[in-house]
Order: C-alpha cells, then sequence, then structure tokens
C-alpha cells in the first residue's frame, strides 16, 4: 500500500488539495495519503524544504513525497522524480531538491509522462499524481523519463567563524514563532570548547543554553537546540518573533570568552 504525502502552498480555501487527493483515489484507491502541510507561504522555497527535511525520514521507506511549491516548468527548472535515502520525491527542481537533501546520494531522472490536461497550470493534479502512481505500482525510472545527472544546487549562507565567535542568521520561522537559525549543536559545541558565551540578537542577549521551553518563567526569552539540531531562540508561551523583532535572515552572533 502505497504512503504519499503532500507539501504545497495551496492553503486550504480552495479546491486544489481535494483534487490532488481524488487524483491519487481514483489511481491508487489503496493509498494513504498524509498533508505534511498546505500552508506554506507563496513560492516559499526554503520554508517547505526545512519542513519536509525534518519530517521525511520519520516515515516509513518507500514514502512517496510530492512537493507543490513552484511547480512551473522551465528549461532549467524542469520536472523531476528523485530517490534519496530510501524515498522518492516528485517536483520542479527550483533549489528545493538539494534544501532537503543536501550531499546524500540520489537517483534521479526527468518526468516525460504526459499530463493529464491541455492546462499547464495544475502540474501537481495532472502530471505528479501520474507520476506517483507509477512508482507505487512499481515501474522503474526508466520508464518516467532520462537520468537527470545533476539537481540545481542552492548556496545557502553558511555561519561565519573564528576562535571565539559565531556569526549565524535565522532561517525559519515556525507556526509558534520560535525562530531557528543556522548554527547547528555540533558547530556551537565545537567552537564553544567549554567556554561560557554571549548569544546576541539585536538589542538582545541570553547568557544559557535551555533544554526546554518551560526552564524560563512565562513570556521569557530563551535559547535551546531543537530536534532539528539547530540553535532556536523562543519564549516561553510566547511569540519570540514578534515580540524581538526576529524575522528570516536575521543576524545571530554568539561570543565566547
Amino acid at each position: 500500500m502505497a504512503i504519499i504525502t503532500l507539501t504545497s502552498d495551496w492553503g486550504q480555501a480552495d479546491y486544489y488539495v481535494a483534487a490532488v487527493k481524488g487524483a491519487i483515489f481514483s489511481a491508487l484507491p489503496d493509498a494513504t495519503v498524509i498533508d505534511i502541510t498546505h500552508n506554506i507561504e507563496p513560492w516559499d522555497i526554503a520554508s517547505a524544504a526545512f519542513i519536509i527535511r525534518n519530517c521525511y525520514k520519520n516515515f516509513p521507506e518507500g514514502t512517496i513525497h510530492i512537493i507543490a511549491v513552484e511547480t512551473e516548468e522551465s528549461a532549467d527548472k524542469p520536472h523531476i522524480a528523485l530517490k534519496a535515502d530510501g524515498h522518492y520525491f516528485i517536483g520542479t527542481d527550483n533549489d528545493i531538491f538539494s534544501l532537503i537533501l543536501g550531499d546524500l546520494p540520489y537517483e534521479a531522472v526527468t518526468i516525460e509522462v504526459i499530463q493529464d490536461s491541455d492546462y499547464f497550470t495544475f502540474t501537481t493534479r495532472d502530471r505528479f499524481v501520474k507520476v506517483a502512481a507509477m512508482i507505487a505500482n512499481g515501474a522503474p525510472f526508466s520508464e518516467i523519463g532520462k537520468p537527470y545527472p545533476a539537481i540545481r544546487k542552492c548556496i545557502t549562507f553558511q555561519p561565519t567563524i573564528d576562535a571565539n565567535s559565531i556569526h549565524g542568521i535565522i532561517t525559519f520561522i515556525d507556526s509558534y514563532e520560535n525562530a531557528v537559525t543556522n548554527i547547528s549543536r555540533e558547530l556551537f559545541e565545537r567552537i564553544r570548547n567549554g567556554r561560557s558565551f554571549t548569544i546576541k540578537f539585536g538589542k538582545y542577549s541570553i547568557e544559557k543554553i535551555s533544554l526546554s521551553y518551560t526552564e524560563v518563567t512565562l513570556a521569557e526569552k530563551l535559547a535551546l537546540f531543537g530536534t532539528h539540531g539547530y540553535l532556536e531562540i523562543a519564549m516561553n508561551h510566547g511569540k519570540a518573533a514578534s515580540l524581538l523583532g526576529l524575522s528570516r535572515d536575521y543576524s545571530v552572533d554568539i561570543s565566547f570568552t
């Protein structure tokens, strides 16, 4: 029985989600369809990649992930099907796959399957679902299209470091308005080397890493490492991003003494 996940920027007010699910069940009546999220901001590839990267491994190997964010195809951004880490991904090569997979090895093909409509504005329903059904029914990648040797590589901002500091940025704001940075626990501990530290963001600072949100009093700011492995700035029962003036790409600096 196929497991198919859906991630999109469609929201819940329109017919898009229902139409795609209907097409999946028409092709695969026994499929299990899981909504990862449909609340991505329109065309926000970075947020979609962050969400998928942090949940796809929790699904069984063989799960098929349909990604419907900025799906329009062009010569340099083709539709592709990709297998990596035991999972299948279907979408447009608009940098999102490199953001999800990093340096993981993969097998990919361009999608040459004819879609089910003469309209080209609903690729997910009219093409991606057909490809998902082919994969679920055991079709080899050679039936989907030609080998696609190299996905687009998205160059992301990496923390800069020296002997006594780390300079990073906020890369994601979740629905609780916790602000996730690009500073990993491994990098933090390596540069820290047992020393005291100060985390600075704007006019605010924190000098402790908490293990949970409730280690501080209500509405107090804190820093912790989330299950994704990166430093986040948060508040106990508060919206850190709004109340502290944080946004994506905001600077976060750590100094060690």
